[in-house]
C-alpha cells in the first residue's frame, strides 16, 4: 500500500479489514460499527492460520489475532469504540 513502500492506494481495493489496515496502529479509534465490519472476516482469518504449518512465529500471530477478535466483539457487544494509543 501507499506509504508503506508500495503503489496502490486504498480506493483501488475492497476489503473488509480496511478500517483497521487503513489507520495508524498508535493513535486513533475504531467505531462499534467498523469493528463489526472488520470482526467476521479476522476471524475467518485466524481459522485459515490455524490450518497452516511451518511458519515458528504463526502461533504468536494467531494468538494476537484471537485477542483482537474478543476486543472487537466486546466493542460491538457494548456499542463502543476501539481506541488504539
Amino acid at each position: 500500500m501507499q506509504g508503506f513502500g508500495g503503489d496502490r492506494q486504498w480506493s483501488e481495493i475492497s476489503s473488509a479489514l480496511e478500517p483497521l489496515l487503513h489507520h495508524p496502529d498508535d493513535d486513533g479509534d475504531l467505531s462499534a460499527a467498523d469493528c463489526a465490519r472488520v470482526l467476521p472476516r479476522l476471524a475467518e482469518i485466524v481459522t485459515e492460520w490455524e490450518t497452516e504449518e511451518g511458519d515458528p512465529t504463526l502461533p504468536r500471530h494467531i494468538e494476537d489475532a484471537r485477542q483482537l477478535v474478543i476486543v472487537l466483539k466486546a466493542c460491538v457487544d457494548a456499542d463502543v469504540e476501539l481506541l488504539f494509543g
